[in-house]
């Protein structure tokens, strides 16, 4: 007997394609980047998202939020780029009780080439969708993650 499955919602499908393509387009960026840069592609958003800022700072706090982290993981994935050089911990000199984390030179050299890199690994993997459709996706997805044009 053969067994019919009930339809999927359409709502439920989205997320489950969806998560489904995060997770590939993850799992090639990290095997890519870290070849060549050694960095995963967390690390190649973390300081994406520095370099986008003012200054090439942002609180840490701000900096979880983007990436949707909480405060610790935000400051464990901070700890091995720092300790490499690619971004520096910095205080507010008007309250010692803000942090920021800043990307250095060096870290802003090296997401420089990482970004050629992964505009070509997203060109491969996006190849078969037509320019218009991914423009309304991108909108889509930044409508579901409460983005505006300031924090992408």
């Amino acid at each position: 007997m053969e067994h019919d499955n009930p339809p999927v919602a359409p709502g439920l499908e989205f997320t489950l394609r969806l998560a489904r393509a995060q997770a590939t387009l993850v799992r090639r960026l990290d095997q890519v980047l870290g070849g060549y840069h050694g960095i995963s592609f967390g690390d190649f958003m973390l300081l994406h998202y520095l370099s986008r800022a003012p200054g090439g700072r942002l609180r840490r706090v701000d900096l979880a939020e983007r990436q949707g982290l909480t405060a610790s993981g935000v400051t464990r994935t901070l700890l091995p780029l720092e300790k490499i050089g690619l971004v520096e911990r910095q205080q507010d000199p008007r309250d010692a009780r803000v942090a920021y984390a800043a990307i250095t030179p060096t870290g802003r050299e090296l997401l420089d080439n990482a970004v050629v890199v992964a505009e070509q690994i997203s060109r491969d993997l996006l190849r078969s969708c037509p320019p218009a459709q991914l423009s309304e996706m991108s909108t889509a997805l930044g409508l579901i993650a409460g983005m505006n044009a300031s924090n992408s």
